[in-house]
Order: C-alpha cells, then structure tokens, then sequence
C-alpha cells in the first residue's frame, strides 16, 4: 500500500484528486484504496462489468485523474472508453499490462513515510450507484460516515451473533456497493478479519463452502439459488420426510448447512430487494434464519434490521442513533451522522433529496407495525395510476407472486408449456383473491430471454431495471392486454 501510495505521488496530481478503481474483488481492491486515501487523494470505486459507455461517463462526471485496472472479464471492450486524460494503472498480476504497471511501481518505489493526513469531515470516496433508474449518480461520503456506521455494526455482531475477534470472511458481492464496502472491507478494519475472496462465478460454491465464513450476506436473489440448488439434490417431498424424523432431523441441517458454507455463519443476512416470506420460512425449518436488513447507499446502509427479535417479512427496527419518520406519502425519511454528503457535482438533486431538517428521502414507502417492525411497501415513483384513478404499488404483489417457485427460474426446460401456465394461473387467481379489484392481473407474459446484467435490464446488483424493461415493452402492452389467454408466451 505504501509503494503504491509513493507511485500515486509521482505522478504529481493534485490534493484530492478523484482516482478511479475498475476491478472485482480481490486484495489488490482493498490494497488500492487505502493506497489512494495514504497519497491524499479520494477514491472512486466502480462496477467491474460496468457498461463501457457508463463508465466513460462515469470518468467525465468525477474528472477521473487515474484509474486501477484489475481482476476484469471485458477489458478489450472498456478500455478504449476510458478517456485519453484519465491515467491507467494496470493490476498486472491478472493479465492487463496498459499504461503503468502495478509490478513496476513494487520494485521502484520505497513506502511512503507520512500518509496524508485527513480530517473526519473531508470527501473521502465517492460511490456510483448502480443506475436502477437512470444515470449512476456519485454519492459523496467523509470518513466520519464510515466510522459511525462500522461501529455501530461491529456492535450488532457481537452482541447478537457473537462475531469472533479476528473473523473470517467471504468476498463476493461487489466492493464498490456500500453493503459489502462496510461488510467486508470496513469490517476488515475494525475487527482484524481473514478475507477470502470468490475465485470466479463458476467457483462460487466449492469457494464458499471451503471458507465456512463467521457471516454471510447475500441478495434475494442469492438465497434463492442456494434454495435452488438444494432441492436439486434432495426434493421437497424427501426433505420434508427426512425433517420430520427427530434424530435424522439435526444430521440433515447440519450437513446442508455445511454443504452451502453456512456451518459457522452467525450472521445470516439479506438486502438490496425483498424477499418473499415464503422464502424465509423455507430456510428457517433448515435452522438458517435470515435477518433482513434494510439501507442503501445514501444512508451508508445504516438503516433498520432485525435484531434481538426477528419478524419475517419486515426489516426489523430501527438501527441506534438512527432518526426515522415518514412524509404524507409514507415514504421512508432517514437521519443520522453517516448521511451522504450530496451527489457529486448535483447541487439541485442534492437539495431535492433532503427535508429542510436534514431527512434523506429514502424514495421507499413503508409502514411501522406495533412495536416498531418496518415493512417496505414499495417505491414512490413504482407507484402508478389505474385509468380509473386507484393507485397501486406493484411491489406487494410482486412478493405474492414470488411464492411461485416457477418464478425468478429458467422455465420451460424441465416443464412442459401447459404445467407453467396452469402454474401462473393458479398464482394469478390466488394473487387476485387477496387484493383491490382495481389491482387485479390480468395477465402473465413470459419473456423468451431473461432479465440480465449482459443485456442492461438488471443493475451489477441483481435489480431489475423498471425503466429499461419498460421501454423495450411498452408498445407491446395493449396487445398482451387483449389476449384471450391468462398466460402470453411472448
């Protein structure tokens, strides 16, 4: 890191320079931030299957002086977006040998002696979202925002999952997200852990397996697939049967447990989207009890989770010192010290994300049970109007249709046509039992290609692009409307 710290300033640029990172996970990832914070300047993380025209933008937006290019599956197609202006650094050790070189700098520089001095209130690293709905926009932090929020999770794990000292931990998610940002690297910080990083998607389970990480975090999607992939092995009926048998019951889980890589995971964590109930129960008769967590990046993740009790479908209470309340709109409203800064170089956006008393605008609605548990009911600007005036939130009757495991599934391999659409059908009556008339589905469509990062409708994530998905279908919709059959195969 100091090497690398004393190769940063040769090149002279100025304090506070806005220096770039475009790798998957690795150490050299982490190596590469701290060394930019050592040479004083602040850094930029960003998607490693970041589209090339985004990522032009992206530099253009920041002013990028320089970026780290590492462990990376399309840079023949990125690189030449990458401005003139902008300094390559190459993380040679995984192949890409443009611009400067990693190895050079190890053998030519001596560390830095004195790292930069910062003060808590500086911009220290600016995080692109991944552009669910639009154009990523740079979400401003200082350290302090990092500090608070670590403290306060280190505090969570110990008290409620026993996190060990010096714990071991599995990287995967993307470290330019703000969850595995604080889960993993920050984390790493405050409590001397192991990091173990997945080799490849296609490694993903034999890696994680082998690690036996002491927490793991993973989106709905994620859950869903381990799900997958079990009943793959073993079906439901013969679990269900094994589950029942008292002695047998505990050597099941427990070798499930470990076959996935959760033997020793306290914490058992899902965010980024909602996950069906259905889907939590399931893991729960397993002995695996996921703990939703609710933030996103503009409040450094530093939201709501389930604690001391957890309650399937909310996501648990407020975290400490974090203020919450809701608009008129029940949208969700936060506030705390770890709060962005701002959108770099959005002023206006800025000021419109922000209450006069200094609440962000989470865009979530959501509403509080009782005794304080939070349930997500969808987003502000999801919600649509009938031609009859009734507003409706897709979000909760999307998670009913997720109860249908057919759904979120590559289908029509193992099931013939006729199977899925009975399938649908009977989700669409049981769905339109249970809500407004004026909510009622009308129809289902079947995409003949999935929703993928490849193609542009998902974020880096795992989220649907509402947006992009919207475009492509729209002039289809009164044609899908006025089919005779409840199921279109588009």
């Amino acid at each position: 890191m100091r090497k690398i710290a004393s190769g940063l300033l040769s090149l002279n640029f100025p304090s506070r320079s806005n220096i770039a990172i475009l790798s998957k996970n690795c150490a050299q990832w982490i190596i590469s931030d701290l060394a930019i914070t050592m040479a004083g300047h602040v850094s930029v993380p960003l998607y490693a299957n970041c589209a090339p025209a985004s990522l032009k933008q992206i530099l253009e937006h920041c002013d990028a002086k320089a970026i780290f290019t590492g462990k990376l599956d399309d840079y023949e197609l990125q690189s030449p977006l990458i401005p003139s202006s902008v300094q390559k650094i190459s993380i040679d050790f995984y192949g890409i040998r443009d611009g400067i070189l990693l190895s050079g700098w190890l053998n030519k520089f001596q560390p830095i002696q004195s790292p930069a001095d910062w003060t808590d209130e500086e911009l220290y690293t600016i995080m692109y979202t991944s552009g669910t709905t639009g154009t990523p926009k740079g979400v401003m932090f200082n350290m302090k925002a990092f500090d608070h929020t670590t403290k306060i999770l280190v505090e969570y794990l110990k008290k409620l999952e026993n996190l060990p000292d010096h714990p071991r931990l599995f990287s995967y998610l993307p470290l330019c997200h703000i969850a595995e940002r604080n889960l993993t690297e920050m984390l790493a910080f405050y409590s001397g852990a192991t990091i173990s990083f997945v080799e490849s998607l296609d490694t993903f389970a034999r890696d994680l397996m082998l690690v036996q990480p002491d927490l793991f975090f993973g989106v709905p999607r994620i859950w869903a697939k381990f799900q997958e992939k079990i009943l793959e092995k073993m079906p439901q009926q013969r679990l269900d049967f094994l589950l029942k048998l008292p002695l047998i019951n505990s050597v099941v889980k427990k070798a499930i447990q470990k076959k996935l890589g959760l033997s020793k995971a306290g914490l058992k964590g899902s965010g980024a989207a909602p996950i069906p109930v259905v889907l939590l129960n399931w893991f729960s008769k397993l002995g695996i009890n996921i703990r939703e967590i609710y933030g996103m990046t503009e409040n450094c993740a530093l939201a709501y989770a389930n604690q001391e009790e957890i309650r399937f479908g909310t996501v648990g209470k407020a975290l400490p010192k974090v203020d919450v309340k809701f608009s008129e709109e029940d949208e969700i409203l936060t506030r705390h010290i770890a709060l962005t800064l701002g959108y770099y170089r959005e002023p206006a956006l800025t000021a419109e994300s922000f209450t006069p008393d200094g609440f962000f605008k989470t865009g979530d609605q959501g509403k509080l049970d009782k005794d304080g548990f939070l349930t997500i009911t969808g987003r502000v600007k999801d919600q649509f109007k009938t031609d009859k005036g009734k507003y409706v939130s897709p979000t909760p009757i999307e998670m009913k249709m997720l109860k249908n495991t057919d759904i979120e599934q590559v289908c029509g391999k193992a099931k013939s046509r006729e199977e899925i659409s009975k399938s649908l059908v009977a989700t669409l009556t049981e769905i339109n039992s249970q809500v407004e008339h004026y909510e009622h589905l009308k129809r289902a469509v079947i995409m003949s290609t999935e929703w993928t990062i490849a193609n542009g409708l998902m974020t880096p994530t795992l989220k649907v692009k509402r947006n992009e998905v919207e475009k492509i279908h729209l002039p289809n919709y009164p044609k899908w409307y006025a089919e005779n059959s409840e199921v279109v195969w588009a």
